[in-house]
């Protein structure tokens, strides 16, 4: 069975503004969640005073958020082909699509998982964990949040996504937010009850682990008890491997994996950088980017929210709704990072000093790192909507080209053109000036995009009428979805 009417009516019939609310809201308020959670291991651990510890957790962000770019591998692309399927009125490629992406995931992450135990110690020196007083702290993070609990982070995010192609957003937001909701109750638990002082940092990543595991389970259990109105169907089958599912799920989801595989690689070469200039730029410049993360991922819970009307208007021929859900969600995503923005600006210290709570010279420069990083907010917001667009459409060459010039091809080479003109500083202008850059080159992408489809002049419904396909109906029975 496909999923309920409720559910269709999001995609086919609701006015456009509405759809998007609909589809975005929960996704957003569970990704503000997700970012709050993240903030809570820097926000106890800034309890200790100790600029080692906070050092160590975000120095493993890369290696932990990698296994988000697993998820997205295999979520965003898969959730992409889901919808377009059931646009086009195709049930069975959008149940073999979900076993497909399932089973993807699980492979990839154990295979991460074992490499990130087996060479642990290079590893973590690679992420800027040299120092002595950081680097056995990182290690114990890596292997409660990396090693053991791999396959449940990536699973968790990979499950939202698979939920949301269907239309039921509010249940995956709602099983994002249960990790994160968790995360922060148990960290104080962990942290300052049941391990003894000096172990703040393993706190922090039990609470981490078992978290994703627990929203994991919520997200199985669901798919399991609505597997009769539900098209996801994550037992593995022939037909996982057929009708070219493989290649478009994961050209779909590439450019979503590399953008955030090179937000680590960038993350990475900035906190190498900065550990040149001690351990108090490191904390800082790890705390501005966690506090700075607010905005970015608003404006991700937007852009992965629409996906799936997107996708599916663009399947079933409705152009016009289709453009239409991306003007209102972009003016949404800008709307939201040019607020985080302007608070960024006006209480960096006060947010900055929310998790280094000492004065000292990491608090100032954190303060500054943040009124810096903000500022491309508006900009990497419109670009981000724009990839996303192009991975819900299925064109995947120009996301791939936006997401690794957005991080990788432009703020790498800055970062060292940058430190040499402006010391320390430099670094972190990099990040705004290529999201600026980035901004300008999506829209170019957009227009062309758009005046070729409406050259094409492919006819399309009245606007908020369902639209037809050349399948029939969304609605099929149980019996029909066998055969």
């Amino acid at each position: 069975m496909t999923p309920t009417t409720s559910e269709k009516r999001i995609f086919e019939a609701y006015p456009v503004p509405r759809a998007v609310l609909a589809l975005a809201v929960p996704t957003v308020i569970s990704q503000v969640i997700l970012v709050i959670y993240n903030m809570a291991d820097t926000f106890f651990i800034g309890r200790t005073g100790s600029d080692a510890m906070i050092t160590a957790v975000t120095v493993c962000m890369p290696a932990f958020m990698f296994l988000s770019a697993v998820s997205n591998l295999f979520g965003v692309g898969g959730a992409s082909v889901i919808a377009r399927a059931l646009g086009a009125g195709d049930e069975k490629k959008a149940g073999h699509t979900a076993a497909f992406a399932f089973w993807g995931c699980v492979a990839v992450s154990l295979a991460y998982s074992l490499g990130a135990w087996l060479f642990m110690d290079g590893f973590v020196d690679l992420l800027g964990g040299g120092d002595p007083a950081v680097h056995p702290q990182a290690c114990r993070y890596l292997l409660v949040t990396v090693v053991l609990g791999g396959v449940a982070t990536s699973l968790n995010a990979l499950l939202g996504h698979l939920v949301r192609s269907e239309g039921r957003s509010v249940q995956a937001g709602f099983g994002i937010a249960l990790g994160g909701v968790l995360n922060i109750a148990l960290d104080p638990l962990f942290m300052f009850r049941l391990l003894p002082p000096g172990n703040e940092v393993l706190g922090a990543a039990l609470a981490t682990a078992l978290s994703n595991v627990a929203a994991t389970l919520y997200f199985l259990g669901l798919i399991l008890r609505h597997r009769r109105d539900s098209v996801l169907d994550l037992r593995p089958c022939r037909g996982c491997l057929k009708r070219g599912i493989p290649a478009d799920v994961l050209a779909t989801g590439l450019p979503a994996c590399l953008m955030t595989l090179c937000e680590n690689i960038s993350y990475a070469v900035l906190d190498n950088l900065m550990a040149l200039s001690g351990t108090a730029m490191q904390a800082g410049i790890g705390v501005a980017k966690k506090v700075n993360m607010l905005a970015h991922c608003m404006v991700r819970g937007m852009a992965q929210g629409v996906l799936p009307l997107t996708a599916f208007t663009y399947a079933a021929r409705n152009h016009r709704r289709m453009k239409r859900a991306l003007r209102i969600s972009a003016a949404i995503s800008v709307a939201l990072a040019a607020l985080c923005m302007a608070a960024g600006l006006l209480f960096s210290r006060r947010l900055v000093g929310l998790f280094i709570r000492h004065e000292s010279e990491s608090l100032a420069c954190g303060s500054r790192f943040l009124q810096i990083l903000c500022l491309g907010g508006p900009f990497s917001a419109f670009a981000y909507g724009v990839i996303s667009f192009f991975q819900a459409v299925g064109e995947s060459k120009k996301s791939f080209l936006l997401a690794i010039m957005r991080k990788g091809l432009l703020d790498i080479p800055l970062m060292f053109i940058l430190l040499k003109a402006i010391p320390v500083y430099g670094i972190v202008w990099a990040t705004p000036i290529a999201d600026t850059l980035c901004c300008a080159a999506a829209t170019l992408l957009y227009l062309r995009f758009i005046r070729r489809l409406e050259r094409k002049g492919i006819p399309t419904p009245a606007a908020g009428s369902p639209a037809r396909t050349s399948r029939g109906t969304w609605r099929r029975g149980r019996a029909e979805r066998g055969n």
